[in-house]
């Protein structure tokens, strides 16, 4: 894995927009299916259409709920640089680049694959408190630390 400078500033607001821009996508699903709720009419002909759109809803209100949640984590994720692993660090391995900052996934920033973990991963929890040369092995996989910022 080829060692690039990030400024980690920079890479806190890509992921914290990239969160914005899902909330607003749920928004304008969840404002439709609400709006489309309203508009069936009320007969028992169209129950089961109504209760699918109800669970429609139920699940788009548990993914923005988690969405929201996300918001309030990053708040917690600091610029901070740090020798170790920890919560706003990043981390990159002989096979992957990682952000400990919230459960987003894979996402590209500045052409580069990272993966955004929660500080609650399995990945996370293994790589807390290592250092750059430190190895470990996770789901037989095993990765060496070549930096830490």
């Amino acid at each position: 894995m080829q060692k690039a400078l990030y400024n980690k500033n920079d890479l806190r607001n890509f992921v914290k927009e990239m969160i914005s821009g899902k909330v607003k996508t749920l928004e304008f699903y969840l404002n439709f299916t609400l709006e489309a709720s309203r508009d069936i009419k009320k007969t028992t002909k169209y129950d089961s259409i109504r209760e699918e759109i109800q669970s429609e809803i139920y699940h788009l209100d548990k993914q923005m709920f988690s969405l929201k949640n996300m918001q309030r984590q990053m708040q917690k994720v600091l610029n901070s640089s740090s020798e170790t692993v920890k919560l706003g660090s990043v981390v990159i391995t002989n096979k992957a680049r990682f952000y400990i900052s919230v459960s987003l996934g894979e996402f590209f920033y500045e052409g580069d694959r990272f993966y955004a973990i929660s500080e609650e991963s399995p990945m996370a929890k293994t790589m807390r408190g290592k250092r750059v040369g430190d190895e470990f092995t996770l789901n037989n996989i095993h990765q060496k630390i070549e930096a830490v910022f």
